[in-house]
């Protein structure tokens, strides 16, 4: 008799909740042996994603695919294979003076997974995304057998893989490389905006920053709205730090991270709480301008700090909405965008705004664009499925996209950058999701 390999599988968001059937294997020969056996599978690494884009009948989990390859110290390029966590990179690459060129806000997420759905970070406007640091990937295609990839070796495959959420085959091992640093510090500048006139206008003077965010409090109206906080980063040199910090520049001390222990009950969090909220974060800077060094989880990780975080939200989950507007209508799109959040009520507990820098075209399946990105988290609840269609229908009309890894709910915008990936076997529910709605 066939084991019953069927379980509840989530994503960080918590919804959707599927029953189906996940397996984790460290051997190719078995991984082969899953993959020639079903009509449908889809791979997932460690579920971070807030969607449903890792979740399809039959699911692979490269957690098992944890080993480190190689580290060239010399020239900073690591090998690894595709369930090692980004986490696991920096525990090893940052005492010897390496960083990720490119981070997305957590370091739970797998390499596979950043290569999938071509992460990007707060930096995208002066350095790009995850792939422009890939050098080559080892890929399972959907007869069994394993090619590598490159921009020299089958490009067409490495190109259509990178963001194409995992619908090309099932990503074994990647090499990519890493930047130099003198220390695990950010030179830090917080600066209060009061609008989103003045916010916009920090982002255009901040351009020459490598790193620029901006927390926004999206249930302001009027004079007010896009009130909002921008932190703007570079590492910092080690001449510039002073006390214990400079002694032991590369090296971390372990701090205390907290635990959720439960789910919230479904009250807790409501537009009074989330207004709240919003409130003492801005107010909780008295200064308009504030200079700091903190070290990279501070500024790069913040949630990081609290396990299981995503309990606050309650059993019944949350999504995270992610879109970008074109940079020449980016104000008027984010303000459509924040008047209608205000006036549904939803309000985001964490709403996240970035500028990209251009694309590179040769990534077609790459979310940014040259524009402004708005990151929302919701609660799930009954109300949520028609903002969800209103903010759809504005990101529309301004020309611009959301991003596949965050979707679960999206059904009117249609995105068309996945056409060129076609694969009968690979197939997840987001995919499935996206088609039936053509």
């Amino acid at each position: 008799m066939k084991p019953n390999f069927t379980q509840k599988v989530t994503n960080w968001g918590n919804f959707p909740i599927v029953e189906k059937e996940m397996r984790s294997e460290d051997s190719f020969k078995k991984i082969k042996e899953f993959v020639l056996s079903h009509n449908e599978v889809i791979a997932r690494g460690n579920g971070r994603c807030y969607g449903d884009a890792s979740l399809g009948e039959n699911i692979f989990s490269s957690k098992k695919l944890n080993k480190f390859i190689s580290f060239d110290r010399l020239n900073g390029v690591i090998e690894c294979e595709s369930g090692v966590l980004l986490s696991e990179v920096l525990e090893i690459s940052v005492p010897q003076g390496y960083f990720l060129y490119v981070t997305p806000g957590t370091k739970f997420v797998s390499v596979g997974g950043a290569i999938a759905s071509d992460v990007h970070g707060k930096n995208h406007h002066a350095e790009g995304c995850f792939s422009e640091y890939v050098i080559e990937f080892k890929l399972m295609i959907e007869n069994g057998d394993i090619i590598t990839c490159s921009r020299t070796e089958n490009s067409e495959k490495f190109w259509a893989t990178i963001g194409g959420m995992g619908l090309t085959g099932i990503i074994l091992t990647a090499k990519f490389k890493l930047k130099n640093i003198e220390t695990s510090y950010i030179r830090q500048e917080s600066i209060k905006a009061e609008n989103l006139d003045e916010i916009f206008r920090l982002f255009e003077e901040s351009e020459s920053w490598t790193y620029t965010v901006a927390w926004i409090d999206c249930l302001q109206k009027g004079k007010n709205i896009g009130r909002s906080i921008m932190m703007r980063g570079e590492h910092a040199f080690r001449h510039e730090l002073s006390g214990k910090e400079a002694k032991n520049p590369l090296i971390l001390k372990k701090k205390f991270s907290p635990t959720v222990p439960f789910y919230f009950p479904g009250f807790v969090l409501n537009a009074l709480t989330v207004r709240l909220f919003n409130f003492f974060y801005y107010k909780k800077q008295s200064k308009k301008e504030v200079k700091n060094f903190i070290d990279y989880e501070t500024f790069f990780y913040p949630l990081d700090a609290i396990n299981d975080w995503n309990k606050i939200y309650g059993k019944a989950g949350f999504i995270q909405y992610q879109m970008v507007i074109p940079k020449e209508t980016g104000k008027e799109g984010m303000k459509r965008i924040l008047e209608t959040i205000a006036n549904s009520g939803n309000g985001s507990f964490l709403a996240v705004l970035k500028l990209f820098g251009k694309n590179n075209p040769e990534a077609y399946n790459s979310f940014p664009f040259e524009g402004y990105t708005l990151a929302l988290d919701f609660k799930v609840n009954s109300k949520l499925k028609k903002l969800v269609d209103q903010l759809d229908q504005i990101v529309q009309e301004f020309g611009g996209r959301i991003y596949l890894t965050k979707d679960s709910m999206s059904r009117s915008l249609l995105t068309d950058y996945l056409k060129n990936v076609q694969s009968s076997k690979f197939v997840s529910l987001q995919h499935k999701r996206i088609l039936n709605n053509k």
